[in-house]
């Protein structure tokens, strides 16, 4: 038998008092309840939808209001009705500030009034009495109403009553009259959705950049002699000259002696094997300190200056794990953990070794200084200007620690930017979004069908995931020489460069290997074999094959094309074969539409149909309409929603195309995310 449940009678009171007949459901977007903010970056837009509605057949409004989290009065905009019960609005990222939003709603009894009375109207009944009521709702508002707006609304008021009914009427249902009412509605009948969601809100280059790594050591002006960031420095220009607009550089700390790797991770090395950089700390110094064979913290100052000459900006990379040589193992050894033998753990991911590296123990009792130790690290190079930090393996530390130290970094640096370097299981890449990464490595690398790539760009752009997980694809990295790019020629490398550059408003390469198409693996792996993290390079940069043509277009492309600046706005077209890949990105206003046909077959000619969303896009369907394929400068005259398209790999994997649209839309809000 069910237990019976009886309300206590101040609960009821309470209940009654609070009088709350509208009810706000299903507000988006949030983050598990809210817990987490979701992210924008200065110029987004923010587009809520919720769904709002009352007992019985009272009309209902809803706004939503918003404001900046250091304003205390709200910013309102009314939100727009979508049909059964689900209502939208949207508000724009003005200002390098967090904003909060939420949602109201209200019975609205003048809505109701004025809905009712047109039934009546066009039943042909006479309302003289209805009237009446209208009359005491708009003195009602004039009481709520001051100045001017009181007087026209006690105006109102006066002539429902006496003018004539037929001009009674019109007064009634005009549009004015309307509008003012819902200026002055009843707050207190009002409901506020209970949370106040929060957008985290960043710089633009958090949404948009283009990340170009390479190793410094390896450009000394002598080949095969370890460089130097005077030496290093000479290449800046270039690199800006293809467009890329960060530069990150791998550990720049002193490198540890004590198991040294040598040359493709050999357990041995010999004298002259430079060691892998993310073997942190030796003699020289730690984390805070510069390799000496790099330079002088005075030469690492000036690469930082030469390179905001040329419009870049240095990227960190922060790898918390030490080399056994570090100072910290002699002054805080309880950071470690230790073996029963007395030695320090190194790290392991059975059955692959890295002697080189001690990983720091996260649950030491000791763990409140390792924290703060760990934050003073950013501290210190965001002071010495790098505002934009790499972070190694974060999957590996507690999650309640990046929670902590990048909301204390950007308490004091609140433009830096964190990418997650975490190729790990999905809920923990997302996790660390949540906790407040910036951008994330992602699975690109190894998704190759259409099929494949559909499911999780979709994923990516249509999801939840879309409104805290920032993707950064890289086609490569010094770790990573993908199966499909293993002994491939010229057109995989530039079919992988179009893919991250356009699918991807955040992308990166490791160079100059993937420029030079590098292709050779270490047997068995999905590394380079003679691997530039344990051996310095002598690139030869302009060798025969680059394509640093192609990545300089991309890059122009990127800059003069805002639809591609944008994820979340990534949709697919249908095709007639699998083996061509198409989608668009458009701007809000669809003033911007870029679509991009890619042949994923880089060894054959691929040809089929591709059908494009005309409507959608604002462009009529019977009317010959331009394609410029920003890629190759040819231009197209097209007719209809579907084309035929044909790629021969050698003369172009990919269409890059901008179109025009021909008609005037209305936003719209279900395509803008």
């Amino acid at each position: 038998m069910a237990k019976k449940v009886t309300v206590k009678e101040s609960n009821l009171k309470q209940t009654i008092s609070a009088h709350p007949r509208v009810i706000i459901e299903k507000v988006t977007p949030q983050i598990d309840g809210g817990i987490f903010p979701i992210k924008r970056v200065v110029g987004d837009r923010v587009v809520v939808r919720a769904n709002v509605f009352a007992d019985g057949h009272d009309q209902v409004k809803a706004d939503l209001l918003y404001r900046m989290a250091s304003e205390s009065n709200w910013h309102k905009t009314p939100m727009k009705s979508l049909g059964n019960d689900a209502w939208i609005a949207a508000f724009s990222i003005e200002e390098h500030k967090n904003y909060v939003y939420t949602v109201r709603g209200h019975a609205c009894e003048f809505s109701s009034w004025c809905h009712d009375l047109k039934k009546r109207v066009d039943a042909k009944r006479d309302a003289p009495v209805d009237l009446q009521i209208g009359s005491n709702l708009i003195k009602e508002a004039a009481g709520r109403a001051k100045g001017e707006a009181q007087d026209k609304l006690l105006s109102w008021a006066e002539d429902l009553v006496k003018k004539d009914h037929a001009i009674a009427i019109k007064l009634a249902l005009s549009e004015e009259l309307y509008q003012l009412m819902a200026e002055h509605f009843d707050l207190e009948k009002s409901v506020l959705y209970p949370q106040e969601l929060i957008v985290h809100v960043d710089r633009v280059r958090a949404g948009f950049s283009s990340w170009y790594e390479f190793f410094p050591r390896s450009w000394g002006e002598k080949p095969g002699v370890h460089g130097t960031f005077k030496e290093a420095a000479r290449i800046l220009p270039k690199i800006a000259a293809m467009g890329f607009d960060i530069i990150y550089l791998p550990p720049i700390h002193p490198i540890g002696q004590a198991f040294r790797k040598g040359k493709n991770n050999a357990t041995t090395c010999s004298p002259h094997d430079p060691g892998s950089p993310w073997a942190v700390g030796s003699k020289d110094g730690g984390h805070k300190a510069i390799h000496p064979q790099l330079g002088t913290m005075e030469d690492f100052r000036n690469f930082v200056k030469e390179a905001k000459q040329n419009n870049l900006e240095i990227a960190f990379d922060i790898a918390f794990q030490c080399s056994q040589d570090h100072p910290y193992l002699k002054e805080h050894p309880s950071w470690f953990s230790w073996r029963p033998d007395g030695t320090v753990q190194y790290a392991e991911n059975p059955p692959k070794k890295y002697e080189d590296i001690v990983p720091f123990n996260f649950e030491t009792k000791d763990r409140i200084a390792l924290w703060e130790e760990l934050k003073s690290i950013f501290i210190f190079w965001a002071k010495e200007g790098v505002r934009v930090f790499r972070v190694d393996n974060p999957h590996t530390k507690p999650f309640l620690f990046w929670d902590w130290v990048i909301s204390e970094v950007k308490k004091e640096f609140p433009d830096a930017i964190f990418l997650a370097e975490a190729f790990t299981r999905p809920n923990i890449m997302y996790r660390l979004a949540k906790g407040g990464f910036t951008q994330s490595y992602t699975y690109f690398t190894w998704r190759n069908t259409k099929k494949e790539f559909e499911e999780y760009l979709t994923e990516l752009a249509q999801t939840d995931a879309s409104e805290f997980f920032r993707p950064n694809f890289w086609p490569n990295t010094p770790d990573i020489l993908a199966e499909h790019l293993q002994h491939a020629k010229r057109p995989s490398f530039v079919m992988r460069a179009v893919l991250a550059s356009t699918m991807s408003s955040n992308f990166g390469i490791y160079g100059p290997a993937f420029e030079l198409c590098e292709n050779q693996p270490f047997p068995g792996k999905e590394e380079y074999v003679d691997n530039e993290k344990y051996e310095i390079k002598a690139w030869d940069w302009d060798r025969a094959g680059n394509i640093k043509d192609v990545l300089t277009k991309l890059n122009k492309i990127r800059r003069e094309n805002t639809a591609l600046q944008v994820t979340r706005n990534i949709r697919f077209c249908k095709t007639s074969n699998d083996q061509i890949l198409a989608y668009y990105k458009a701007t809000p206003d669809f003033s911007n539409i870029i679509l991009v046909i890619v042949n994923l077959d880089p060894h054959h000619t691929q040809s089929g149909h591709v059908e494009i969303p005309l409507h959608t896009l604002g462009i009529v369907n019977d009317k010959p309409y331009p394609a410029h394929d920003l890629l190759t400068g040819e231009k197209f005259t097209w007719l209809g929603e579907k084309t035929f398209v044909e790629l021969n790999p050698v003369k172009s994997v990919a269409h890059v195309i901008l179109l025009t649209k021909n008609v005037n839309r209305d936003h719209d809000f279900e395509y803008y995310l």
